[in-house]
């Protein structure tokens, strides 16, 4: 199951900030147990075990979900580390994140399931549907959608749009308009030791 439910402050205080997890900040700058006061120097493994584990909380994958787009990312030409974060950020759900649509990807996923989302006026419930460019992206006509949604873009979200995304907030519809560019990507990782991770297994 690709959903966490468990404490999120302590996924925070191991590996920093998440903004697609939550949005809650915690007051502890040490990491969460007994042995979060012994800082050591950490391993190689360690280290790229840390970078997995953030893509894996951040985007809301379970282990197989991210193997699967790892091997989906060798399959194209250019760079598999840049590759990959572009095939998690072009989901449906981290997309509605991305255009503020929601506060949290768990909020965004929650939105696909119920049905409150049309991609080319069509409802998509699939959260790992993969938008592309010249999509276009909708609320589902419903009172109840469009005042969920109205509720979500009043509390703060993410500070700006990526250049990919175009939202009209007027009438709630956004337009992908690219793939969007690493620069733009709002998580801290160095994705090349994702890669390495799984190269090593």
């Amino acid at each position: 199951m690709s959903r966490y439910t468990g404490p999120k402050l302590k996924i925070l205080r191991r590996l920093g900030d998440l903004p697609g997890l939550t949005k809650k900040k915690s007051k502890k700058t040490l990491p969460a147990g007994e042995h979060g006061q012994n800082v050591r120097k950490p391993s190689e493994y360690s280290l790229r075990l840390e970078e997995k584990q953030k893509l894996r909380f951040n985007y809301g994958l379970n282990e197989r979900q991210l193997i699967r787009n790892i091997k989906n990312a060798k399959k194209v030409q250019g760079s598999s580390s840049i590759v990959l974060l572009q095939i998690l950020e072009m989901r449906l759900d981290n997309t509605i994140f991305r255009l503020n649509l929601a506060p949290t990807i768990p909020a965004a996923r929650q939105l696909v399931n119920h049905g409150h989302i049309l991609v080319n006026k069509k409802k998509v419930s699939i959260c790992s549907y993969q938008c592309k460019p010249g999509d276009l992206i909708s609320i589902n006509e419903k009172s109840s959608s469009i005042s969920l949604i109205k509720n979500y873009m009043n509390s703060p979200g993410l500070a700006n749009i990526p250049n990919h995304l175009e939202l009209d907030r007027q009438n709630l519809t956004a337009k992908i308009n690219g793939v969007i560019e690493r620069e733009h990507i709002a998580l801290q990782i160095n994705e090349l030791l994702v890669i390495e991770y799984y190269s090593r297994k």
